[in-house]
């Protein structure tokens, strides 16, 4: 079958090569995939692969094997699938228990948009904690992750601050709920009860002095890839019994598959709308994967296959 594997040329990331077609595990079922999406974060670990290495997480498609342990779907179906690696490519083994079932009404290129980001929204705002009434203030919010996060707060009954240094983005985010545009986190005025930072560098401590009193700052992306330095003396004198967490999105009581339901079902529902700045043909995906690196996408990028 043709995949996509690394090259460790920056200018071009990624080549189309025959590989083997996957072998699934007995608690993995077997999908074809018709749409595709990249992550920025992907992009960084294309700079220094490993050898070996099959990049892909976020797939849509349908599958053509059931697991063999009997477990997830039985017969042939449409899915979104989150693998840990090797989605970019004609077919993808899939764990039963990181997919689910996709309605006729959510199409491939919006549910290959969903995996790693809406499960990263997700889980980010439940480690969040009850939203309602409370001031949000979330930093690198043009992003995928940020469109979800923006959204599902919203509709949690939070007050959004969106960062973005994109006006065109800013209006977007506020058509999605955000209460609030700023294109620079110094000018977000405060305080805030969650602070939810994924840029890292200089902005997460002029983030963090933003914090209210017993506020709580969640930090889960290095979008800056600039080292951060806080000053702890004047953590202590700003707000008071503040903390800060790190966030990883695999670290979670919930099942991939569960959570990727709920996501599916907002989608189908119209109460979570996948923000996609390009859809391209996979022939494309060396350039969309430069593009998104350099900031030249907004949202989610989604390739899909003949």
């Amino acid at each position: 079958m043709k995949a996509f594997i690394p090259t460790w040329d920056p200018a071009e990331p990624v080549v189309l090569a025959d590989v083997p077609e996957p072998v699934p595990r007995p608690d993995e079922v077997l999908v074809k995939v018709e749409a595709f999406s990249v992550n920025r974060g992907e992009t960084f670990k294309l700079e220094r692969p490993a050898p070996g290495d099959r990049p892909g997480k976020d797939i849509a498609g349908r599958v053509v094997r059931p697991a063999a342990d009997g477990s997830g779907p039985s017969g042939v179906v449409r899915v979104v699938g989150h693998p840990m690696a090797g989605g970019w490519a004609e077919y993808a083994a899939v764990p039963s228990g990181a997919l689910a079932v996709l309605p006729d009404s959510v199409s491939a290129v919006r549910g290959a948009a969903l995996p790693l980001a809406g499960l990263t929204a997700l889980r980010l705002l439940r480690a969040a904690g009850s939203l309602i009434g409370r001031r949000v203030l979330l930093t690198g919010a043009s992003g995928g992750v940020g469109h979800y996060v923006t959204e599902l707060a919203a509709a949690s009954g939070a007050e959004v601050t969106a960062v973005t240094r994109d006006a065109e983005r800013g209006a977007r985010l506020a058509e999605l709920g955000a209460a609030e545009i700023v294109h620079d986190v110094a000018d977000a005025r405060g305080p805030y009860d969650v602070v939810l930072e994924s840029t890292g560098g200089a902005a997460l401590p002029v983030a963090l002095a933003r914090l209210a009193r017993r506020g709580t700052l969640i930090w889960f992306g290095q979008a800056a890839r600039t080292p951060v330095t806080l000053d702890f003396f004047g953590f202590f004198d700003g707000p008071e019994s503040a903390v800060v967490r790190h966030f990883h999105y695999l670290d979670a009581d919930t099942g991939l598959g569960d959570d990727l339901a709920v996501l599916v079902r907002l989608t189908a529902e119209g109460r979570l709308h996948p923000e996609i700045g390009r859809v391209a043909d996979w022939a494309d995906t060396a350039t969309v994967l430069t593009d998104l690196r350099d900031r030249r996408i907004r949202g989610k990028a989604v390739l899909t296959l003949p």
